[in-house]
């Protein structure tokens, strides 16, 4: 039997796409490993968000290659949909297959069942990638969960981004249409998953979009009302939503459903409207902060989470300054801070005035510095509380409903729902208060 091992890059969804990847591979007769040296077959299933995310894809293809020359590589992901041709280049590759195509990379082993396309003999891999606009429907894939991890696995069920925001190279990777997984594949799926983990993340590339391109058209509320009535989940967390995606009516209900995690994440990318405008985002500072003002309102205890970009093309000191007061007037518990990096193809790309590197990296030193401030204050208020929790792989160690990681006061089987009484914090986490026993 022949072995593989699956390494993705990025975001949740693509964490998603390549546990599907695995477990379909699985279902041909691959037999899954842990460790790429043990492989016969690597697929990395990459991400092309930032420059840095390229340079590391061909660094890790390199190092295979060097330690593991035996070894057959496939590249996939959103890096082998922008520039197959680049990847296909690179001594070790045997196949590059684009995001339009990866739900059949079981199919390359059966043989009679996959069509190549050929390439010229300029490279030392073969090509399978499509023009990724063209699709419509959403792929579905088998998901039984995340090698490795027996804890929060990650359901893709929307894929594709209607939105062009200047600095983005996604929609061209994965297309420009939003694609939804059908009710019942979803219900089914969490109805599986249900039965081995606790809690459930529903992800996507535009989540908050889900349902809008069905018949009859739904909304992502609505699904999530039909998961909780229509399967036995302890747990749901929803991953990042577009901050005008998050209606009243959406944060109304997850405020009345303890099934549904306290935590709430809407990208802001800049607290400055010129900047916002430059990067065609689709509201301005005065609607963010409204959206989520009504989450802390609804929510006073949730997790509060945003990206935040710094070095945008033409960002001054004083439209800098703008997002550092908005990020502080806000009730974020944390961020997630990303360093403006170009993209070829992308409007943003083209831009005058960029800001030199040196200065992006330093206004991402500074944010990342005020998210920790604002996170170390959020742990703060949490001591004494009792919350619930999902216990991790990692031995003696849970993740909060609050999207916080706490220290357990005795390590506990993985995968589990637990309530805990935050004990004490210090400047990385929370422990658990331990219980004095009296004889």
């Amino acid at each position: 039997m022949k072995r593989v091992f699956v390494q993705s890059y990025g975001c949740r969804a693509s964490q998603a796409d390549g546990a599907a990847i695995e477990a379909s591979l699985e279902d041909s007769g691959f037999r899954p490993v842990r460790d790429a040296s043990q492989a016969d077959l690597v697929v990395l299933n990459t991400c092309t968000v930032t420059h840095s995310a390229d340079i590391d894809t061909r660094r890790v293809i390199r190092g295979l290659q060097r330690d593991h020359p035996d070894a057959e590589i496939l590249v996939t992901g959103c890096y082998a949909q922008r520039a197959p041709a680049e990847l296909a280049a690179l001594p070790g590759v045997r196949w590059v297959i684009g995001n339009s195509r990866k739900t059949q990379i079981a199919e390359l082993f059966t043989p009679g069942e996959f069509v190549w396309q050929k390439t010229t003999e300029d490279y030392h891999g073969e090509i399978l990638v499509d023009d990724i606009s063209q699709l419509s429907a959403f792929a579905a894939t088998p998901v039984r969960g995340i090698r490795g991890d027996r804890t929060r696995p990650n359901l893709k069920i929307q894929d594709g981004c209607p939105n062009r925001c200047s600095f983005c190279i996604i929609p061209s990777v994965r297309g420009g249409r939003s694609r939804s997984a059908t009710v019942e594949s979803v219900v089914a799926q969490v109805n599986q998953l249900a039965t081995r983990y606790r809690e459930i993340v529903l992800s996507g590339i535009n989540l908050g979009r889900w349902g809008r391109d069905l018949s009859p058209q739904l909304r992502f509320f609505d699904l999530l009302r039909l998961l909780l009535v229509e399967t036995p989940v302890e747990r749901l967390r929803i991953s990042s939503v577009e901050p005008m995606d998050w209606s009243a009516g959406l944060l109304e209900f997850i405020a009345a459903q303890p099934r549904i995690a306290r935590h709430v994440h809407l990208p802001l990318q800049s607290g400055s409207d010129a900047v916002l405008k430059r990067m065609f985002r689709k509201y301005r500072s005065r609607h963010y902060a409204s959206r989520l003002q009504l989450a802390h309102t609804l929510l006073p205890n949730a997790a509060l989470g945003a990206d935040v970009m710094t070095g945008f093309p033409g960002e001054t000191d004083a439209e800098f300054a703008e997002t550092v007061e908005f990020v502080e007037q806000q009730p974020f518990t944390y961020l997630h801070v990303f360093t403006y990096s170009e993209r070829p193809g992308t409007p943003a790309a083209t831009y005058a005035n960029p800001v030199p590197p040196e200065v992006r990296h330093e206004r991402t030193r500074l944010l990342r510095e005020l998210s920790a401030r604002k996170n170390l204050a959020f742990r703060r208020r949490q001591l004494d509380q009792t919350l619930s929790a999902v216990t991790l792989e990692q031995p003696g160690f849970a993740l909060t409903t609050n999207f916080l990681k706490i220290k357990l006061a005795a390590n506990r089987p993985p995968n589990q729902l637990i309530d805990v009484t935050i004990g004490s914090q210090d400047e990385t986490g929370l422990r658990e208060k331990e219980t004095l026993h009296v004889l």
